[in-house]
């Protein structure tokens, strides 16, 4: 069935699938925002390169200032990577290694480990069972502390957005990483002020955007643009984490509901 767009007036028009993505697992929700399963994006690789990338949102893809990509890394070490001169932040999904700088800095990587690549920094990643990472790469205004900064969920404080929500904050510098933890709910439609890019880590619910409802799990990601209305549901019986990205920084608990955007 091909993708449909919802126009401003109410109208539906057919898209053409995004090349390499299976239409019946890519939906496609409004015309600034998306919800993709990241399996469903073919992946691509590099000769000689243990990394196969999945670009899922992009300046190709409904995103011009957030790039996500779901890499995944097969045992070796990966050819040496840069974000060149935007910034990069990476999550660990699952598995293990380490990240080694050009100038021989090397970096534990595990799971629900945050790091933030500064602009121009070389790096490879190196794994012995494999690594899955969630990589956004986002414009760069101010500063970062050093070539790499590392953050680790377990390390990281839980702050209260209302009674069923709460998040840890991972990086803060221009650009805001934070895992929410949402109970069984759903949450009043609202919008964020950021750009924002998201991908379930874990829980199962439905996606409320662009006036559709899309069942989403595990490897579903989404994008929401500046005072894009929606809302994340979670069905439960268990708490739903989600990994978001936005730019530029704020706090995750910002909100503009419906009523008044």
């Amino acid at each position: 069935m091909p993708a449909v767009d919802s126009g401003a007036e109410g109208r539906e028009r057919s898209l053409e699938p995004l090349a390499g993505r299976s239409a019946s697992r890519v939906f496609f929700v409004s015309e600034a925002g998306y919800v993709v399963e990241a399996s469903a994006v073919e992946p691509s690789s590099s000769p000689g390169d243990t990394a196969e990338t999945r670009v899922t949102f992009g300046p190709d893809r409904g995103s011009q200032r957030l790039e996500q990509r779901v890499i995944a890394f097969r045992p070796g070490r990966s050819r040496p990577r840069s974000p060149g001169g935007r910034q990069e932040v990476l999550y660990v999904v699952s598995g293990e290694g380490s990240l080694g700088l050009a100038a021989g800095q090397e970096y534990r990587l595990q799971p629900d480990t945050a790091v933030l690549v500064a602009p121009g920094q070389a790096y490879s990643v190196e794994t012995g069972t494999g690594l899955e990472v969630v990589s956004v790469l986002c414009p760069s205004q101010r500063a970062t502390r050093g070539p790499c900064l590392v953050s680790r969920f377990a390390d990281r404080p839980e702050e209260q957005a209302d009674d069923y929500r709460s998040f840890r904050v991972l990086i803060e510098t221009s650009v805001t990483a934070f895992v929410g933890l949402v109970k069984p709910s759903r949450a009043p439609d609202h919008a964020h002020p950021y750009d924002e890019v998201g991908y379930i880590l874990e829980g199962q619910g439905i996606a409320h955007v662009g006036g559709r409802s899309t069942p989403i799990g595990p490897g579903f990601c989404f994008h929401l643009p500046p005072e894009e209305v929606h809302c994340i549901e979670n069905l439960g019986p268990g708490l739903m984490r989600i990994l978001g990205v936005f730019y530029p920084s704020g706090s995750p608990a910002s909100r503009v509901y419906e009523q008044s955007v």
